[in-house]
């Protein structure tokens, strides 16, 4: 189950639109901005709904306005994580701030989560009324619930306009023509209610583009705080002189548009290790030479010895009393 996923992983390029409808359609709420589930109460239901019965739901506070009432609702969260052996992370201090790319970003794990657990089905679930026994979760279902009537009758409006032009006499058409013109809104207000559909699609593909510049700066001061960690590490006194931190040094401080210092990296650490098995092979030739030099000095030496010293070598053998002598 996906409970460590990297930063490069597919998970954190879904888009925000995609994680808002999937919100909604889960638990049938009605959230415009990835950042008004910052109290974590809307993180909770979800875990109710991949694993039913597993979160305290009465615990839940779907009325949370203080940071410490939203800290609350993060520790049922982390509880449950902890049932789970969920070894994910929660940054709360950064959650509950309400900012759009960590809650984003806490979000899109909660998706891939919850499809790896059960493949993204949750037909079975009922939200509202789970939300019940969670404090302010009645009054939030009854605004999730009253928006989709109105909208059913707004779009119904048009349809009873048309019926009643249908009924009208042709006595009248002259009549009703004139008073449809009349009405007719000028050319500058249908282009106005056109660049407020361009305007809205803008500001949604510049809070695309805001979040997208927040990801690859997270990304970037990232890998630059690895970067001068391993530099402070080459630094080190015990270990600068290396080959391997050298070749390391030469890849850090290379410049931009050198495409071989890999190569050239590479090609310090086997001179080195070439020169490493080189003196190798020079000690232990040396240690060859040694040995036979001692047995040439030592058998010279018993070459040279006088038939006294010989005869003294073995009276001091008899005389030591050696089991080897027979009497």
């Amino acid at each position: 189950m996906a409970t460590n996923i990297g930063m490069m992983d597919s998970a954190y390029f879904v888009g925000r639109s995609e994680i808002l409808s999937w919100i909604n359609s889960t638990l049938r709420l009605n959230l415009s901005k990835v950042e008004e589930a910052c109290t974590g109460a809307v993180h909770c239901q979800l875990m109710d709904a991949v694993h039913p019965g597993m979160v305290p739901m009465h615990k839940v506070n779907f009325d949370a306005k203080s940071e410490y009432e939203s800290i609350q609702n993060y520790k049922v969260l982390q509880d449950v994580f902890n049932k789970l052996k969920i070894t994910k992370h929660i940054e709360v201090n950064k959650l509950i701030k309400g900012r759009p790319l960590d809650n984003l970003e806490f979000m899109q794990w909660m998706k891939r989560y919850c499809d790896c657990a059960n493949g993204g089905q949750m037909n079975s679930y009922n939200p509202l009324e789970r939300r019940e026994a969670c404090k302010g979760g009645k009054e939030l279902s009854k605004k999730s619930v009253a928006t989709q009537p109105s909208t059913k009758c707004s779009a119904s409006v048009p349809k009873q306009a048309t019926h009643n032009g249908r009924r009208t006499d042709a006595a009248h058409a002259n009549a009703a023509n004139q008073s449809i013109k009349a009405v007719r809104p000028s050319p500058g207000v249908g282009q106005s209610g056109c660049s407020e559909a361009e305007r809205t699609m803008f500001e949604q593909q510049i809070t695309e583009l805001k979040l997208s510049i927040d990801r690859v700066e997270k990304e970037r001061d990232f890998y630059f705080a690895k970067l001068r960690d391993i530099e402070i590490l080459c630094q080190t006194p015990d270990i600068e002189k290396l080959p391997v931190v050298g070749a390391m040094k030469r890849i850090l401080y290379a410049a931009e548009d050198d495409a071989s210092v890999v190569a050239e990296a590479q090609a310090m650490l086997s001179e080195q290790q070439q020169e490493v098995e080189e003196e190798g092979k020079q000690k232990s030739d040396s240690q060859k030479r040694k040995s036979i030099i001692n047995v040439d000095v030592e058998a010279a030496a018993s070459n040279t010895l006088s038939p006294r010293q010989r005869l003294s070598e073995v009276s001091d053998v008899h005389c030591s009393g050696s089991p080897l002598v027979t009497y």
